[in-house]
């Protein structure tokens, strides 16, 4: 089974904030593959289903963005998921709003859900989906900047970056982490040159 969690903070006033990209791409895999996650479990909203035909389990933790390790592990540890078949999907503030980065281990690069993951799991090497939201101005803080909403032109470009981010995971699951950083990494270098 592949544990594909989409990082975020629960609540209304976090919806559609920079650091809830994760979330939104949960929310297209869901729609997509016509999963439901509305089950309560691992302190997440989770859902069972297929993808690529491999069991999945969306998960949308609901601890809060620097607490995000307590539910990977809870459910990495219940399904006896190695980091191998675990795929986190979250926003990067060093990439272009909408660029996508594919990568098969890493540090948490100051992401603080990312580091709460590496901490719990004792381990750096789990699948990622990296989904830019562009650089925080020079005089604000980055809490208040990933927790602000997208401009409506960014807006537009994220809806795209979300379903190519599902896309993305569906191709990590069917046919491995390197033909999809080919596919996606690519095509986002092509179109930022």
């Amino acid at each position: 089974m592949y544990i594909i969690v989409g990082l975020g903070n629960p609540g209304t006033q976090y919806e559609h904030t920079r650091h809830n990209v994760g979330f939104e791409v949960i929310d297209r895999l869901a729609e997509k593959h016509d999963i439901r996650v509305t089950e309560r479990k691992h302190r997440a909203f989770c859902g069972r289903g297929m993808i690529g035909g491999q069991k999945v389990m969306l998960v949308k933790p609901q601890t809060f963005m620097n607490l995000s390790g307590e539910s990977v592990k809870s459910a990495a540890d219940f399904y006896q998921t190695g980091p191998d078949r675990l795929i986190v999907v979250y926003d990067d503030v060093s990439l272009a709003p909408g660029q996508l980065r594919i990568r098969a281990k890493g540090s948490a690069g100051g992401h603080n859900g990312i580091k709460n993951i590496i901490a719990q799991l004792g381990t750096q090497e789990f699948l990622r989906v990296k989904v830019g939201v562009g650089k925080k101005p020079e005089r604000m803080d980055l809490a208040d900047y990933v927790l602000s909403h997208f401009s409506k032109g960014e807006w537009e470009r994220m809806e795209e970056a979300f379903n190519e981010a599902a896309d993305a995971v569906g191709v990590m699951i069917a046919d491995g982490a390197e033909t999809a950083m080919n596919r996606f990494n690519a095509k986002k270098n092509e179109q930022s040159v």
